[in-house]
């Protein structure tokens, strides 16, 4: 019998999937891992608000939070990080370790959380799905981000500001750490480190425009001890 197309041997003569064929399937893979509408879902089974029905109509967990409270914004967001971490963990297993697979992985993941193929193409922002991405590709490049992030938002109260420079701090975050590892950093993670925080920046442009225009909607920090819409009287 003639070996399929769709496997091939690796240097120790074990037969294993197309190296491409695979990258493609965990691309498909994580594009759908990162469609999840979790905050929709959690909606639904809470009986909570559809969080596209206020705030910006996006599904994210700030949208969430508005929406849902502080308790499901919270399931929410942790879902949203595993959107980003379990795609590229199993690329990392799947690949023995391929830089390359695991980063299309992310990007793939990433996109789907702003454009789901469940929602008609629409998300979230895919902020917390690139910190997921990320806490697997190089953890300590969100350490170095954390506090821009942070401090943005507790200084002008613009989540999406802060969501914006945060995401643009890991890529100088992962050339710091290039430079320190001596260059020991794969160059495909270099990539993700300047193109994950642009998918995040295109998913942003509605906020962008608001930002520049001063019509930007400021975070309320009283909502992180509230229950959101449906418990407000």
């Amino acid at each position: 019998m003639s070996p399929s197309p769709l496997v091939t041997r690796d240097p120790t003569g074990r037969e294993v999937v197309d190296p491409t064929l695979l990258r493609v399937l965990l691309l498909i893979g994580a594009y759908l891992a990162g469609s999840i509408p979790f905050s929709v879902i959690v909606a639904r089974l809470t009986g909570g608000p559809d969080p596209r029905s206020v705030g910006s109509g996006r599904t994210g967990g700030t949208n969430a939070l508005r929406a849902l409270g502080r308790k499901w914004a919270t399931v929410v967001v942790t879902g949203d990080l595993a959107k980003g971490v379990l795609p590229v963990l199993l690329a990392r297993v799947l690949t023995d370790g391929d830089p390359l697979a695991e980063v299309l992985a992310a990007a793939a993941a990433v996109f789907g959380s702003s454009h789901s193929i469940f929602v008609r193409f629409g998300g979230g922002r895919g902020v917390g799905t690139g910190v997921g991405t990320m806490l697997v590709i190089q953890p300590i490049a969100i350490v170095i981000a954390a506090p821009v992030f942070i401090g943005v938002i507790l200084i002008t109260r613009y989540v999406s500001l802060g969501s914006l420079l945060g995401s643009a701090a890991t890529f100088p975050a992962m050339l710091l750490i290039w430079a320190v590892a001596s260059g020991a950093v794969p160059p495909a993670y270099l990539v993700w480190a300047a193109a994950g925080p642009a998918l995040i920046w295109l998913a942003h442009a509605d906020n962008i425009d608001r930002l520049v225009h001063g019509t930007e909607r400021k975070f309320d920090l009283s909502m992180l001890g509230g229950r959101g819409r449906r418990g407000a009287a």
